[in-house]
């Protein structure tokens, strides 16, 4: 069980469990709607699909592996003599019974679930898997980031709010129609935003870390084409930039006054931030960006928690 837990890196799926549980808090706060089997299942669904997509990372890292020291020592195929079919077919099971559950999800919703999920399916796929993989190019901090902190966000509030005509899709006459309420829509993407950048950091503080090994495995990634200053900088300005959006959001009406309570971890975000910047190492550093996604989304729970407590 250990090495399962390793082979998908069990300790990083807070990356995609904050966007589900703000995307519901937002739900009950925002919308005041929950569909409660329906996040029971998305869940589930979610998790599961989220550990084959890191299963398929480091398959493919060890197979396209250039250094035999990590594919050997460093990969956790190579170091616990996992057989490779025997990982293949874990994922093809993962995958599978996730695609059942989105498929259960869109019977109880609307066929505009398909495509949604769909979408997010393939780019977690192929994120890592085929011959030009996303996170081998200089998107990965992209697609993770719009992929996990908007995709899981927006699906969350439709599998709760899909009746209410939010987003909508009608067929009539041999015609389809795609209709939204465009005010909600807005204030969904915004609301994401945080959730997008701090979960691109971590793939970014990831990269940054990563550089020297992965240009040794022939993985060129963002901070490869940017520089590592470069890269540093864009690390600062998508955390402080977090900030920013909640404040924004509080001041239009998109969130209540106590999410203001973010600006607590600032002080905390701010030394994180600092000590990478002093240097980007895998084994000391790295973790600053995981520190900061939880500091940062944890205080958006908590903000969202009592403006539901106070709007009652």
């Amino acid at each position: 069980m250990a090495v399962f837990f390793e082979l998908v890196e069990i300790r990083t799926k807070l990356a995609s469990v904050f966007p589900y549980f703000i995307g519901l808090l937002f739900s009950l706060y925002y919308f005041e709607q929950i569909n409660w089997f329906n996040m029971f299942l998305f869940f589930i669904g979610m998790f599961i699909f989220d550990m084959a997509t890191t299963a398929i990372n480091n398959l493919m890292d060890y197979l396209k592996a250039k250094d035999d020291s990590y594919q050997q020592l460093t990969n956790i195929i190579g170091r616990a003599g996992l057989k490779v079919s025997k990982v293949r077919n874990m994922i093809i099971g993962m995958i599978t019974f996730s695609s059942i559950i989105g498929l259960w999800l869109t019977f109880r919703t609307s066929l505009l679930l398909l495509p949604m999920g769909g979408l997010c399916f393939l780019i977690g796929i192929f994120y890592t898997f085929g011959p030009v993989p996303l996170s081998r190019m200089p998107l990965g901090e992209l697609f993770s980031g719009v992929t996990m902190g908007f995709g899981i966000f927006f699906i969350t509030l439709y599998l709760n709010v899909y009746d209410t005509g939010f987003l909508a899709l009608k067929f009539a006459n041999g015609q389809f129609m795609l209709s939204g309420n465009i005010k909600e829509l807005i204030v969904s993407v915004w609301a994401s935003i945080p959730m997008m950048f701090t979960i691109a950091n971590i793939m970014l503080a990831n990269n940054l870390c990563d550089l020297d090994q992965d240009i040794l495995n022939h993985r060129y990634t963002l901070p490869f084409y940017i520089g590592r200053q470069n890269g540093v900088y864009l690390f600062d300005l998508l955390m402080y930039s977090c900030y920013f959006v909640i404040v924004i959001g509080v001041m239009v009406g998109i969130y209540h006054w106590s999410m203001l309570i973010i600006l607590v971890t600032f002080p905390l975000v701010k030394k994180n931030v600092s000590q990478f910047n002093e240097k980007q190492e895998k084994g000391t550093t790295f973790s600053v960006a995981i520190k900061n996604l939880v500091l940062f989304n944890g205080a958006q729970i908590t903000g969202l928690l009592l403006g539901i407590i106070l709007t009652k």
